[in-house]
């Protein structure tokens, strides 16, 4: 049997900065900028104010510094929260054929015990690059049935993610492998997050990543405690793959390690709701720009899907926010209606909020008629979900587009000038224009960057 823990254990423990391939290493400044952007604007969330209240009941004195604020926990309480303002928006990066969101989380725990150690921007760039390609590959080997039994990867399989960033923090060489083993054992006992929110609502998902991410960071720390897990836990004959799968792959685990990053097929959202939803909202948006195109003389709005988000995704009504962000008729309701209220012409969640709130966006949301289609299959992948929108007018002029990858997959990425202009433009509202651009200058030089606790300041 595939020795699944000790690969990714051995793995991570020699992976080095330098051994990263030049685009990769560009791609995780990107993901820097963008997980600053969309956890500035989760901080100011009434979800996050919870988490802030129970972080003030529960967490412990300690040097890892909370985003935004002069607070400083124990670096567990410090991921969870940082994790809750990043990972809670469905704004963050994700991996479409992973089903998750690797970002906030390697991030957050990164910076909370890179910060509280005072390590180099080169050392926390590595254990996060590592927690990415675990967390994304350890999720392919057990996808999509995984997902089927109803569990949300970005929860359970986070947990793993964070354990490897962290436990490549506390436990630094190659001579860490066992260290990484015996977290990932624990971690596993931590792992959970069910999809019933899909169906009966509730504020839960928003606690997904941050839950995953927190517990992925103590394992580590009770590693370093002297507490001890299976070393065989993914693969184990009761271990995690076959607890939580009913189909479990491990050569996509090992196929291209070290030479083949997965994070090269890691997307940037342009919208606040779930990734496979935003081919939709593209291609409403290009319906809407059509000089025929009247919202008013609609009939009847088709969408065609790949069968994935059947029955997850196609919900014509959403109860709460949380159902709108992850309604595929509601994305499209609000494109055709709705223009975007910042300046980066994206939806955000403000804009979900407002639409929720409009009987006209709620009536269009039921309008919509999602099929199967077989074009839409075919041309869905694990970088991106496909989606074909056809609008019926009154007179019986059908306007109808058709995206394959949205802006912001892998096929059609950001580059670093709209990630610096996306992320100025949210950071703006907190910092004035010499710190903001001192920040700026600061993640794009994290490489070189002798200790990651100067972030901290450059933010309040």
């Amino acid at each position: 049997m595939t020795q699944a823990t000790q690969i990714i254990s051995k793995f991570a423990a020699n992976l080095q900065f330098s051994d990263l391939p030049s685009p990769i290493q560009e791609s995780l400044i990107h993901f820097a900028l963008d997980y600053f952007r969309v956890a500035s604007i989760g901080e100011r969330m009434e979800w996050s104010q919870w988490g802030r209240s129970y972080a003030q009941g529960t967490a412990g004195k300690g040097s890892s510094p909370v985003l935004f604020s002069d607070a400083h926990y124990d670096p567990v309480s410090t991921t969870f929260l940082n994790t809750l303002y990043a990972g809670s928006l469905d704004a963050d990066d994700v991996h479409v054929g992973a089903m998750l969101h690797p970002g906030c989380i390697m991030f957050s725990t990164g910076l909370a015990i890179g910060q509280a150690r005072h390590q180099s921007g080169a050392e926390v760039l590595a254990a996060i690059a590592a927690g990415y390609e675990a967390m994304i590959r350890l999720a392919l080997c057990i996808q999509p049935s995984h997902f089927g039994r109803g569990f949300q990867s970005t929860s359970t399989i986070g947990v793993f993610g964070s354990a490897v960033t962290a436990a490549k923090l506390i436990f630094p060489g190659p001579a860490a492998e066992k260290s990484i083993a015996a977290s990932l054992g624990i971690a596993a006992s931590f792992a959970g997050g069910l999809t019933q929110f899909y169906h009966s609502g509730s504020t839960v998902k928003r606690l997904h990543a941050a839950q995953a991410a927190s517990s992925g960071t103590k394992a580590a720390l009770l590693v370093e405690s002297g507490f001890t897990g299976p070393l065989d836990i993914f693969e184990g004959k009761d271990g995690f793959a076959r607890a939580y799968a009913d189909a479990v792959d491990f050569s996509l685990l090992e196929h291209g390690l070290g030479k083949k990053f997965r994070i090269a097929e890691v997307a940037v959202k342009p919208h606040a709701c779930s990734a496979r939803v935003l081919s939709a909202i593209e291609a409403s948006t290009e319906i809407r720009s059509h000089p025929n195109f009247d919202a008013a003389e609609i009939e009847s709005i088709y969408l065609g899907i790949p069968k994935v988000i059947q029955g997850r995704l196609t919900t014509n009504h959403p109860t709460d926010l949380q159902a709108a962000q992850m309604s595929a008729p509601f994305a499209i309701a609000l494109s055709l209606l709705r223009k975007s209220s910042n300046s980066t012409f994206s939806f955000g969640i403000d804009d979900f909020v407002m639409g929720l709130q409009d009987p006209k966006v709620m009536h269009f949301t039921q309008l919509v008629r999602c099929e199967l289609d077989e074009e839409v299959e075919k041309t869905s992948s694990e970088e991106s979900v496909s989606a074909k929108v056809i609008v019926t007018l009154r007179n019986g002029q059908q306007l109808s587009a058709f995206v394959v990858s949205p802006k912001g997959s892998i096929a059609r990425p950001f580059n670093l000038q709209d990630h610096i202009a996306r992320a100025e433009s949210e950071l703006s509202s907190r910092l004035p224009n010499e710190k903001l651009r001192q920040f700026i200058e600061a993640i794009i030089s994290l490489p070189t960057m002798p200790d990651v606790a100067v972030l901290s300041d450059l933010l309040k």
